[in-house]
């Protein structure tokens, strides 16, 4: 005969889930009691490296525990995203999530991870407009005089980037669409070799981070026309706005955030929002990313995932209607 006590099931059942209940407690409370890795889909250097080492520092310091930068560039950053979505989801592996992260998706028809579920949102980092410069011997010395001669002669105006798909490419195509001129883009592999081409009078234009091009800027050798924002850049306090200039909605930013595998707990995706919050709050850091034309912005992970989920709507009408593809 066999015998069952559905009341013992039930007390083994609650008794099972208290302890579990117990354990995830006990680890939320030692998190984090050992370092703490953050993927970076760039070589060292540049800019996402740059803002995640002034960024974690400062973490570091708040969780006191050390937090290492894993750099694992390549793929148009799906080398590092695709590691980082399969890292273990303890909240010691964390991914620095930029614009690809919602661009990704569109332009890429075979990812075997899918970037709007693969990450819990920890936080936002903050942004930086881009800016459109000529050469120093461009005709154009306004963004309206740029647009015009774009409008007139459909096709014959050239701008660079730093390859298909890069925040320079889809602000690019922001612009020509919001404008409502033409123009070929010429994709290279990374930033420094399309500067190098526009400083030499073969390409008409860029959409490009200050940052990369403030020293030409100052020099005389490049001259921006507009930033596009509805704000004024920190790098360039007195450069117009796209808006000023006559084109509405061309706003286009570089951005950064941090998100962690999905299935994160989140008390510990809790701990690491809080010591990011308070990081971006110390005049340090604020200075350090006020440097890189970049202002703060923190909040919480919901606003975080937010923010992700608008920008990739935006990005993925972008991509349809602009005929990007990558091949």
């Amino acid at each position: 005969m066999t015998y069952s006590n559905p009341g013992r099931r039930i007390t083994l059942a609650l008794t099972t889930t208290a302890l579990l209940s117990g354990a995830t407690a006990a680890v939320a409370a030692d998190y984090p009691d050992h370092a703490i890795t953050v993927v970076v889909p760039y070589s060292p250097g540049g800019g996402v490296d740059i803002v995640t080492r002034i960024v974690t520092k400062a973490m570091s310091d708040e969780l006191k525990q050390p937090i290492i930068v894993d750099n694992r560039p390549g793929g148009g950053t799906n080398i590092g995203m695709a590691y980082a979505a399969r890292a273990k989801p303890d909240g010691y592996t964390l991914y620095m999530a930029s614009n690809t992260l919602t661009t990704n998706k569109a332009l890429y028809a075979k990812l075997d991870f899918d970037p709007a579920t693969a990450f819990a949102p920890i936080g936002k980092i903050g942004d930086a407009p881009l800016v459109v410069v000529v050469t120093k011997d461009s005709p154009y010395k306004t963004l309206g005089e740029l647009v015009e001669y774009g409008k007139q002669h459909a096709g014959e105006l050239t701008f660079g980037t730093a390859g298909t798909g890069s925040s320079g490419h889809m602000a690019s195509e922001l612009l020509l669409r919001k404008a409502g001129f033409k123009a070929l883009h010429v994709p290279y592999k990374g930033g420094s070799p399309a500067i190098t081409d526009l400083l030499g009078g073969r390409l008409s234009f860029m959409a490009i981070n200050p940052l990369e091009v403030i020293s030409h800027i100052k020099s005389g050798a490049l001259r921006p026309l507009a930033v596009l924002s509805s704000k004024p850049t920190v790098l360039l306090p007195d450069l117009t706005t796209a808006e000023k200039a006559g084109v509405q909605g061309a706003d286009a930013t570089v951005w950064w955030g941090l998100v962690a595998p999905a299935g994160t707990p989140d008390a510990a995706v809790e701990k690491l929002n809080s010591a990011l919050n308070n990081a971006l709050k110390k005049d340090d850091i604020i200075q350090s990313l006020a440097k890189l034309g970049a202002t703060p912005a923190g909040g919480t992970p919901a606003q975080f995932d937010a923010f992700i989920k608008k920008d990739s709507a935006s990005m993925a009408d972008l991509v349809k209607s602009a005929g990007i593809k990558v091949d």
